[in-house]
């Protein structure tokens, strides 16, 4: 320890010390510019393919929306079955039928679902659901969703207690567009808190996708848990579903929960009114 501490007072380590310190210095610089430079050049480089993919793309759908095109013919096409096994191309003609898709409805809708599932790119969001990174997991379920692939319901709804709230949202009301009440019926038997932000969104879920068939919602007012009683007031009052006004009655006179006992009073007065 004496030896050491006599070496330090020396002042003989400061000049090697700097000096590695400098080249250290340099050589983090140079790597850091190095990686900045090859970020940079990769994302010229896909925005011209992005270009060139999208010129391609558009007519392929045109062509598969608008000209009864399958696609056993589609494979036939030796531009696509090249471009298809690059991973990028994947990904951008996955978006553009996403993109397309929310915009059409009927026989067109359809056709693009069956593309979908055809062509494989299904599978590419299915595999998205394993990965560990949460926003890989969310854009997997949105895509999923967003083509009624109704098969994915049961891996979704997994993700429904998932401690990432905005990964639990976003399955959620994946589970409500898919499944429509069926989606949130089993937080019945939630443990966990349901935040105000989550109750909105399932709510604004409801409200965007139309649920015509509310038969379940019932369910949620018999739940232990005061946050999904609470939900599913305020989805009664918000949706207006005078039909279950009587299982609201119950459960005011039951509860022993005096604000659950007030909302529930107030559902009656804001529906009866």
């Amino acid at each position: 320890m004496t030896d050491l501490w006599e070496f330090y007072k020396s002042g003989f380590w400061v000049e090697p010390f700097l000096t590695w310190s400098i080249y250290l210095f340099i050589l983090a610089s140079l790597s850091i510019y190095l990686l900045i430079v090859k970020s940079r050049n990769s994302n010229i480089k896909n925005e011209r393919r992005k270009i060139e993919y999208d010129v391609f793309i558009d007519k392929l759908l045109f062509t598969v929306v608008f000209e009864d095109v399958s696609f056993s013919n589609v494979v036939q096409n030796t531009d696509y079955l090249k471009m298809s096994e690059n991973k990028f191309f994947r990904q951008v003609i996955t978006e553009s039928i996403i993109n397309l898709h929310k915009n059409y409805e009927g026989l067109y809708a359809q056709k693009l679902e069956h593309f979908y599932q055809d062509s494989g790119l299904m599978n590419d969001s299915l595999k998205k659901l394993k990965n560990l990174k949460w926003d890989i997991k969310c854009k997997g379920i949105t895509e999923l969703s967003e083509m009624n692939v109704y098969e994915a319901f049961d891996t979704i709804i997994t993700f429904s207690h998932a401690r990432n709230k905005i990964l639990k949202i976003t399955a959620i009301n994946a589970c409500i567009k898919l499944a429509g009440t069926k989606g949130i019926v089993h937080l019945s038997e939630h443990t966990n808190p349901i935040d105000d932000w989550t109750q909105v969104n399932i709510i604004h879920a409801f409200k965007k996708h139309d649920v015509g068939d509310t038969k379940g919602i019932e369910l949620l007012l018999e739940s232990q848990n005061s946050t999904v009683v609470a939900l599913g007031l305020k989805l009664i009052k918000e949706l207006k579903l005078t039909q279950k006004l009587s299982y609201v009655e119950q459960l005011a006179e039951r509860t022993a929960n005096n604000l659950i006992k007030y909302e529930a009073q107030n559902v009656l007065q804001a529906l009866n009114v």
